[in-house]
Order: C-alpha cells, then structure tokens, then sequence
C-alpha cells in the first residue's frame, strides 16, 4: 500500500524539518587547553618617547576551527591573556562577537607587526562586522578595555614566537 500523497508530502516535510534543526544545533565548543600557546609582547612607544613593552599569554589560533571559535563561550579573560590569529597569507579580516560573553578589544597586525587599528570595546554578542579594512598578518584579541589602559594605539608593535608544535 502506498501512502497518500498528501502523508508522502507531510513526511518529506517532516524530513526536511529535522534536517534543518539538526544544521542549526549548535557544535560543542573546543577546549582553550588543546589551543597553542605562546607569549606575545606589545611594544608601546609613548608621546614622551618612552618604550613600554607590555607581555601577554595568548592562545593561537592556528586552524580554521580554532578561528572560527576564538574567544566564543568564554566568560572571564584575564588581562594578562588573549587570543591571536595568525592570517596567511595576510587580507583583510573581518570579525564578528558571535556567543562572545565578553568585551574584547580588537588590535590588527600588519605583516611587519605594526598595529594598524585598535577596535575597544567590541560588544559582547553582536553580528556586526568589524574589518581590518586593511591587508593584516594577525589579529589580537585582549579583554576589553586592556588597549585604552595601556595606552595602546597605532602603530605600536606586536610580536610572539610561533608556538612548538
């Protein structure tokens, strides 16, 4: 006995329904422990010519599932902590806050370690698009607020040793 085609078509419906919730299910974040990690200096020359170096641990987002997860899911950031990803070769890169629980600042790398802008603040949550606007090396990524204490802008150098692999 075949089924009616109004059934057929309720089950195919039916069928594509869960199909489509189960695309949307959510993956399970990875852990930061199994992320690289390495230490990252910011090199900061202030107005009355002193040089600042300001260390940080971060992890490395080396693969494209680590950078597409980046600081997701995490709830508290240390300021001495951060995340940066490295981009070969260098493009612009646009970034959003996608499941980010908290504010990040945002500073984007040349390829001769330059900063080439400082996004602070960058609400937690949000799909905007926040671009590079520029051809970058790296991102990094620090709690938010970190930048303006620091007194970090443009400019400014940032370096870190590939992590061993």
């Amino acid at each position: 006995m075949q089924p009616s085609r109004p059934r057929a078509a309720l089950a195919t419906i039916a069928t594509l329904a869960a199909a489509a919730l189960a695309a949307q299910e959510p993956t399970r974040p990875l852990d930061l422990a199994s992320f690289p990690r390495t230490s990252l200096e910011v090199t900061h020359r202030a107005a009355d010519h002193t040089t600042h170096r300001y260390p940080f641990t971060v992890w490395v987002a080396d693969t494209p599932e680590r950078a597409e997860q980046g600081l997701m899911f995490v709830s508290d950031l240390p300021e001495s902590l951060g995340m940066v990803f490295p981009l070969d070769p260098p493009r612009v890169e646009n970034m959003w806050m996608k499941n980010t629980y908290i504010e990040l600042d945002m500073l984007f790398v040349a390829a001769d370690g330059r900063v080439t802008k400082i996004i602070g603040h960058a609400h937690p949550m949000s799909l905007d698009t926040l671009s590079s606007d520029a051809k970058v090396a790296a991102v990094l990524e620090l709690k938010g607020g970190v930048a303006a204490k620091l007194g970090l802008r443009t400019g400014d150098t940032v370096t870190w040793k590939k992590p061993a692999t």
